[in-house]
């Protein structure tokens, strides 16, 4: 137990004893912690605490007790493998607020791909939550990866670039100033490594945004500023998340986020059979939403393409009979194995009142129409009111059987593991905005995502756009939708493009073949945030490789490895661009002690491999 004092420290080591971190009072009295890997300093000493009815909790406080345990389970996942490792050292510090007198917890975690904190402030009634302290001080040196927009919808919609800055360069980088969404990513000094710095379980809270507040330190920030928000009973903050890595394999296959959400209620999702991962054909990005007449087209091409889902977007409910068309349009896609997604924009049913009426309404009548789920949009802020329209969509969605695409939204925190339902989610800057003024995207942002946007979790950028692909080549826009992770893939491209255009055909085997969740994700050398991104991805017994050239420049890579591939012999399809509106495809088999791959990219350019057993000797 620790002691009543003002000094001292809590040490909490993760299971590997790989992560080490430091929960403690510094001189004056504040509640501080710090975290190390491998002896390294990751987070420098950095304030902690939040304000609850105008008291600052974390100053001056003092330790009252200690519960410590831990944590071993593995549990279904979704999108980057199929398994989550969720071992971790539990911490629970009981302290109390002198001046006040209100005592509360920290509870923490320590792993050995990083850190987590909370905090529990046991009460009743309404309280106001006016901020928080907690912020993470990062090393002198670091690059710091964040996604940028210069309009005010960069914390809307979360539909930024990535870029990099240099730690000191924070408080002034951007033109929509100091405040920074997540998850940020960390390249730490001397070529340690990577961190990133995120939340997780966002429930009956303000989303946390970070903001530069010189020093090179990152302070919690929250839409509501100044007033705060209110929170009934009892406040369970988020987790306030700290990622560690040793390259960029381990941060793509973290499971910290979900890890430090609940699992599924066993009554709400007591049959969640309806909650089925796949790829769905939309009209919006080609051609507009269509008539119904149009739209029962869509179903056709996903039928044809083994598509499990079409999307009916923007515009249906200005057809002459929404709801009959709408049930016609979804029996005749039952009829041939597709399920319907229906848009909706979240500011028509987003009402509290009598337990969000409208949206049950609207849930009702999709649900009656045989849709399989819902696409709700412009939700664009991540107030606590926003919070809890998000999840009370995904209640309300579950009873009903119904599966959610959130678009307009800001970063996922690991929620989709309570609530499997949420199918996917934007809050990335995705392909949409080749058709927008602010586009077209640029190469580097997508070779970035993999190891920015996406280590927070699933992203709905709506991949493959031959028709429109902006600054980069056929073979690039292919292998986004082998190394962009989405539960539900919303493909962009016209299905006729697919089916009949002879440039795009060569390729069109291996796009039908892609999933949408994998077994196993490695990244592989010589990958580099924004310059290269290599993902080698399973599927039951096949493999597929995708690389973004994010430069404008020709990169040539003489020895791809290709170890992770079993034993035996493999037919192996690659697909390349040797003009960016082509394609090139060269058919081969390896056999064993064959698995190195010499591979040359043009400009903004890619390449996909797909490799499968082979009976051949």
């Amino acid at each position: 137990m620790a002691s009543e004092t003002t000094t001292g420290a809590i040490e909490l080591r993760s299971p590997g004893g790989t992560v080490a971190a430091r929960i403690g009072l510094d001189s004056g009295g504040r509640l501080y912690y710090e975290v190390t890997s491998g002896g390294r300093t990751v987070i420098e000493p950095s304030e902690m605490g939040m304000t609850v009815d105008g008291s600052d909790l974390g100053d001056g406080v003092r330790f009252e007790g200690e519960e410590r345990g831990t944590i071993d389970e593995t549990y279904p996942a979704r999108g980057v493998h199929r398994t989550a490792v969720n071992r971790c050292s539990v911490l629970t510090a009981r302290l109390t607020h002198r001046a006040s007198g209100i005592g509360y917890s920290v509870e923490a975690r320590a792993f050995d791909d990083g850190f987590a904190y909370r905090y529990v402030v046991p009460g009743d009634g309404e309280r106001v939550v006016g901020g928080e302290r907690s912020s993470w001080t990062i090393p002198a040196g670091c690059g710091v990866w964040l996604f940028e927009r210069n309009s005010s919808w960069k914390l809307k919609s979360y539909a930024g670039e990535w870029v990099r800055a240099d730690a000191e360069e924070l408080p002034t980088f951007s033109g929509q100033g100091p405040v920074q969404g997540t998850p940020i990513v960390l390249e730490l000094p001397g070529g340690r490594g990577y961190a990133a710095l995120l939340e997780a379980a966002l429930y009956n809270y303000s989303g946390m945004r970070l903001e530069a507040v010189g020093g090179r330190k990152l302070r919690a920030n929250f839409t509501e500023g100044e007033a705060g928000f209110a929170v009934e009973g009892t406040i369970v903050t988020p987790w306030r998340a700290t990622i560690v890595a040793a390259d960029l394999n381990g941060l793509v296959n973290s499971d910290l986020l979900t890890n430090l959400n609940p699992p599924p209620s066993p009554e709400l999702f007591a049959e969640p059979s309806y909650i089925r991962p796949g790829r769905s054909v939309w009209r919006w990005w080609s051609q507009g939403t269509g008539t119904p007449e149009q739209e029962r087209e869509y179903v056709d091409f996903a039928a044809t393409l083994g598509f499990e889902y079409t999307t009916v977007d923007e515009g249906w409910e200005k057809w002459p009979d929404p709801w009959g068309d709408l049930r016609a349009l979804a029996g005749y896609a039952a009829s041939r194995g597709v399920g319907v997604f229906v848009w909706k924009r979240s500011k028509e049913v987003d009402d509290p009142a009598d337990g969000y009426g409208k949206l049950r309404t609207f849930l009702d009548e999709v649900k009656a129409a045989g849709a399989c789920g819902v696409k709700i949009d412009f939700i664009d802020n991540e107030s606590k009111a926003a919070i809890d329209f998000e999840i009370g969509a995904l209640r309300l969605a579950a009873e009903r059987r119904l599966m959610v695409n959130f678009h307009g939204i800001s970063k996922p925190t690991g929620e989709s593991r309570t609530y499997p339902n949420e199918i996917t989610r934007e809050g990335i800057r995705g392909l949409e905005l080749n058709k927008m003024a602010e586009g077209p995207i640029p190469a580097f942002h997508n070779a970035a995502l993999p190891f920015t946007r996406f280590v927070a979790g699933h992203g709905d950028y709506t991949p493959v756009g031959y028709s429109n692909p902006g600054p980069t080549t056929f073979a690039h826009q292919l292998a986004t939708a082998v190394a962009f992770t989405s539960p539900m893939q919303v493909i962009a491209e016209n299905p006729a493009v697919l089916l009949d255009d002879g440039r795009v055909r060569p390729a069109l085997d291996v796009l039908l073949a892609l999933p949408s969740v994998w077994d196993e994700t490695r990244v592989l050398e010589p990958s580099a945030i924004a310059e290269l991104a290599v993902l080698a991805r399973r599927s039951g017994d096949r493999w597929f490789v995708g690389a973004l050239n994010g430069t404008e420049k020709p990169r040539a890579i003489d020895r791809l490895d290709l170890g992770f591939l079993g034993a035996g012999a493999y037919r192996a399809v690659l697909l390349t661009s040797p003009e960016p509106a082509a394609f090139a495809r060269e058919e081969r088999t390896y056999r064993d002690g064959e698995r190195t791959l010499a591979v040359k990219m043009g400009p903004a350019d890619g390449f996909v491999a797909m490799f499968v057993p082979s009976d051949e000797q």
